[in-house]
């Protein structure tokens, strides 16, 4: 599989086997002749132009730089879907109405009362928002020092939605707006299941059609998530791979009946307008968060801590502070083996920028464009792309990114079940596993938020074997 790799600037055409609906499979091997329609790119104030010649965003050197440019990036993406040099839309001609359409809904529905009204209603009685802001007493304890001091630490309780995970935030406005635009059939891409299942529950509860892709590995690792999904009346189809195999054969089916079909991006990748949206309708857990903060403590948080797979749960909870730069942004990506081995899924500590899926961003590609296979011992962290707006706050420094490896989330995780009784999926364990390094650095009564995004029932049977592997018993 490949993507369009990003050289020295520029951007390089090689194509081998295209991945999705969104490649040309046939692109000659040079960039002068890379025949790229007009209405590809749809601003042209862009920085990427018909050419695609791509000039680094400036890094900031103050305060005024970081939140000017963050200003004019939200100013310009609802429109281009441009964050910096990412995002985009490098899509065929075919799909350009189609997506011009959804973007012009995405933004009525942005101004519509009566839509909002009626989605704050169902995020409160169907998904059971708001989820609390929990503090975690003895998770706290077990990270001060010798001197009892350490920063408090809060769980953002995402685990607690109906479904089981942050996904159904998006899913439900997602559906909601597909009915509203006519639609009757739901496509939609899953790997650790989360996002399956939140869609095929929103689907059964509007009538809506639904067909779930899931790659075959991740339905063997998560078979209670397959079966739930039938449970709510979904079709699932099986590919061969992964999660990034599904959202390719999920683009297909919906390029193929764009009439009647409505593809429901779980995460924040894709072409514009589909990452704005996830991120828009994610961004109740970062609203909730400041909220919740004021009334417990009367401040914001010091740090804000989410794991990062394509991004959704971050973005999630990070948007909301982004201009509030005294709040310290931590992504945790899956180190999966080790960085330095090749298996993991830390594509902002390793990858290259470049296009796939119909958007560019950091990828995890070979030097000839190839993709990567990604790893995580975390279903749903494996995808070898990242949201745009998460590669763009990397390269302007305003939010940091760091890496656990798969060891260090499954003891997080082991961690919070016996100090906190609560089961965290291991994607989130990611995020709870990255603060032993970080608690040592902060002052003593430091406020950190860490998005628990999604509970470990799927994940039962995986740690439980490696932690009788690694005492050395038997059941």
């Amino acid at each position: 599989m490949s993507g369009i790799k990003v050289i020295n600037n520029a951007v390089s055409s090689h194509w081998a086997i295209c991945p999705s609906s969104f490649c040309n499979p046939k692109m000659p091997n040079t960039s002068q002749s890379f025949n790229c329609p007009s209405r590809m790119v749809e601003d042209k104030r862009s920085m990427i132009s018909c050419m695609m010649t791509q000039t680094k965003t400036d890094f900031p050197t103050r305060k005024s730089d970081l939140l000017s440019l963050i200003d004019q990036t939200e100013e310009l993406s609802p429109s281009t879907g441009k964050f910096g040099r990412f995002g985009g839309v490098f899509v065929p001609e075919t799909l350009v109405s189609c997506l011009s359409k959804l973007v012009a809904e995405f933004n009525l529905v942005l101004r519509d009362p009566v839509f909002q009204g009626e989605l704050v209603v169902a995020l409160r009685d169907y998904v059971g928002r708001e989820t609390p802001l929990y503090f975690a007493q003895r998770l706290t304890d077990h990270y001060k020092n010798g001197n009892g001091e350490g920063p408090e630490i809060y769980l953002k309780r995402e685990d607690l939605n109906h479904g089981g995970a942050h996904k159904i935030n998006n899913a439900l406005a997602q559906a909601m707006l597909a009915k509203r635009m006519g639609q009757k059939r739901v496509v939609a891409a899953t790997g650790a299941g989360q996002h399956g299942v939140a869609t095929a529950a929103v689907c059964a509860k509007l009538a809506l059609d639904c067909t779930i892709i899931m790659g075959k590995l991740d339905m063997e690792r998560q078979p209670s998530n397959v079966l739930l999904m039938k449970h709510l009346g979904a079709q699932v189809k099986c590919v061969e791979g992964t999660f990034k195999d599904a959202t390719s054969e999920a683009i297909r089916e919906w390029v193929e009946d764009l009439e009647r079909s409505y593809y429901l991006a779980g995460t924040a990748v894709g072409p514009h307008p589909c990452p704005s949206m996830v991120r828009e309708f994610q961004s109740v857990i970062g609203k909730e968060t400041r909220k919740q903060a004021m009334e417990k403590w009367g401040g914001k948080p010091d740090v804000v801590v989410a794991c990062v797979g394509s991004g959704s749960n971050a973005l999630g909870i990070f948007h909301e502070f982004v201009r509030d730069e005294e709040v310290r942004l931590i992504g945790v990506e899956a180190g999966g083996t080790g960085i330095d081995g090749g298996k993991h899924s830390a594509t902002l500590a390793k990858g290259e920028v470049g296009v796939y899926h119909g958007a560019m961003s950091y990828l995890l590609q070979d030097d000839e464009g190839q993709i990567i296979g990604p790893h995580s011992i975390g279903v749903g962290l494996e995808y070898p792309g990242v949201s745009p707006e998460l590669s763009f706050l990397r390269d302007i420094g305003r939010a940091e990114f760091y890496s656990v490896t798969n060891e260090e989330a499954l003891d997080a995780c082991s961690l919070l079940c016996r100090l906190e009784g609560i089961f965290p999926a291991l994607e989130s364990a990611h995020a709870l596993a990255y603060l032993g390094k970080l608690c040592e650095t902060l002052p003593n009564g430091a406020k950190v938020v860490v998005n628990c995004s999604g509970r470990g029932d799927k994940d039962a049977d995986t740690v439980f074997k490696y932690q009788q592997q690694k005492n050395g018993t038997s059941f």
